[in-house]
């Protein structure tokens, strides 16, 4: 214990040095090393507190026993050295090997003070081992990207080990197979596909990036908004797995000039998956971009879906209009598709008729007719709207408002008796006026028709596993406090294996309701500025994006750094 009391004394005066933290604060860390009956190391104690970052500590432990520090990734690993220690080893320690020159292994830990895992280390490998210091969370993070990619060409063991029994794609491939289609056909890469397709499913991944660089191949997943990378495997793997994916979405493999868009259904776990497949030509080979639509993870019920009970309330009056327009604005990937669909279940009974114009349809609505538009054929929007009105809907939905023609027909629909749902890509919920106006419908028009307006955002909700409380800065804490007017815990996520190490798994919507009541419906009619309108909808009691985030980060559910990322204070 003397030897660990000296370190703990030494790496408190190192950060002390470099002016991150104070003697007070590692005072009031080490009155707290016994919480919870087990003893915690300084540095564990800083980093809970909010005092300094993973890497302040591992940098300080690094000059503390006189090692480099390094701010480990996937572009400074060696991919074939990572196998010279048994993945247990390095998942259990926390150990990456980086590389070997002769006999000599560099490997960073987290820990540089534990020299029976140096030793160990050394018996494993037979090689003289040379330490740098680096965080938990960029040794995890380099292991994660890597160590799939180690057995990419012993692919059936990955399929065994993730049991792909139960994947099951449904395509049509032509009789007529040429040399790069055999290639593709080959099983190592068609397992390898599915493999990336299996475990994106699983792992509640949106998109899958396949990306070539100069002489390297990535595969990068996104989950609850953010891209992580998957695996590497052999660049020279490239030309056969777009072919791969070109069959499977029925695709010319031939044409690799010009961008291609198709689709794909497969099976997983014995529910229908559908896949949105983008290739496009880059300088150094095709990029593929796989958009995941899972039904079952859609949820079609306004409950579930995050709403103050305010806003609920509000929301679902106004859905049950006779008539009029009701929007739903935001930016791409903020879950408006989800919403409408959310509404038109609502809606959905035996006694309305429901119409969807759709690009393309993202989900089956039983009792709901859906049409997907093809540009292509002549089936825009414009013209698949003329068409529904004439066939005796009641409520209407259109994917999105993209033009002039779109948004006229679809006010004159609200006016003669129809509920109009659509989307519309705006900053705000008021925004959604300026839009339409400039979409050239008259400002009495957009004041008559328009029952109200939704805007989201998605944040990224805090790991339930790993969630602690903590004290933010005070000026945010003082910010926080005005703005929802109580006292407020924040709470954020340490990081675990659950979340990846990212803090937080999921993620939950945070809105601004806009209903223009008579007042704002005459300042329309005028074309009275945005910001007006906002101020007069902020006054009679619509709550702005900001103010509904803040509300969730009281209520522990998300963290102020993720309301800040995706809603700046305008009020």
């Amino acid at each position: 214990m003397k030897n660990a009391t000296a370190t703990k004394l030494q790496l408190g005066e190192i950060l002390q040095q470099r002016g991150i933290i104070t003697a007070e604060q590692i005072q009031e860390a080490l009155s707290h090393q016994n919480d919870g009956g087990h003893q915690k190391l300084l540095g564990e104690l800083l980093i809970e507190k909010g005092y300094c970052a993973e890497n302040d500590i591992a940098s300080a432990l690094a000059e503390a026993y006189g090692v480099p520090y390094a701010q480990v990734s996937p572009k400074i690993c060696d991919p074939n050295i990572i196998e010279i220690l048994p993945r247990e080893f390095l998942g259990e320690h926390c150990v990456l090997p980086l590389f070997r020159v002769y006999d000599t292994l560099t490997v960073a830990v987290s820990e540089p003070a534990n020299v029976f895992l140096i030793d160990e280390i050394e018996r494993i490998s037979g090689c003289a081992v040379q330490v740098v210091c680096a965080t938990a969370k960029d040794i995890s993070a380099t292991l994660q990207a890597y160590m799939p990619a180690s057995n990419i060409f012993v692919i059936d063991d990955i399929i065994d080990e993730t049991g792909l029994d139960d994947f099951t794609l449904i395509e049509n491939i032509s009789e007529d197979i040429s040399n790069l289609e055999e290639v593709a056909g080959q099983s190592p890469i068609i397992k390898l596909v599915n493999y990336l397709i299996y475990n994106a499913v699983h792992e509640n991944a949106s998109d899958i990036h396949i990306e070539p660089d100069n002489k390297k191949l990535r595969v990068r997943y996104r989950v609850d908004g953010r891209l992580y990378e998957k695996i590497r495997p052999p660049f020279q793997m490239l030309s056969a797995v777009v072919s791969r994916i070109k069959i499977m979405a029925e695709l010319d493999i031939a044409q690799r000039r010009i961008p291609q868009d198709g689709g794909i259904h497969v099976m997983v776990g014995g529910r229908p998956i559908d896949l949105r497949v983008s290739v496009m030509p880059g300088k150094f080979g095709e990029k593929v971009v796989i958009r995941i639509i899972d039904a079952k993870r859609m949820l079609f019920n306004l409950e579930t879906l995050g709403f103050s009970y305010d806003n609920l309330k509000l929301l679902k009056e106004k859905v049950h209009s006779p008539n009029g327009i009701i929007l739903v604005t935001g930016p791409t990937g903020s879950g408006k598709n989800t919403t409408l669909y959310a509404i038109l279940s609502e809606l959905n009974n035996d006694e309305v008729n429901i119409c969807t114009v759709e690009d393309p349809v993202e989900a089956h609505i039983p009792g709901v007719n859906q049409f997907g538009v093809n540009d292509i054929a002549g089936f825009t929007f414009a013209s698949a709207l003329r068409s529904l009105l004439r066939q005796d809907p009641d409520i209407v939905m259109i994917g999105e408002i993209r033009d002039a023609e779109t948004a006229n027909i679809a006010v004159q629909a609200a006016l003669t008796g129809h509920l109009v749902l659509s989307t519309l890509h705006t900053n705000s919920a008021p925004g959604a006026i300026t839009r339409l106006i400039d979409l050239g419908v008259a400002p009495y028009l957009v004041g008559a028709s328009l029952v109200g307006v939704l805007a989201q955002r998605l944040v990224r909700k805090i790991c339930s596993n790993c969630r602690e409380e903590y004290e933010p800065p005070a000026a945010v804490r003082k910010i926080v406090e005005k703005s929802v007017d109580t006292s407020v815990k924040f709470y954020r996520g340490i990081g675990c294996k659950k979340c990846r190490n990212t803090g937080y798994l999921g993620r939950i919507a945070i809105h601004e309701l806009f209903v223009p009541d008579g007042q704002i419906q005459e300042l329309i009619a005028d074309n009275a500025g945005i910001k007006k309108i906002r101020d007069v909808a902020i006054k009679n009691g619509m709550a702005s994006l900001h103010i509904d985030g803040l509300h969730k980060v009281k209520a522990g559910i998300t963290t102020i750094d993720e309301v800040i990322r995706v809603a700046a204070c305008e009020d």
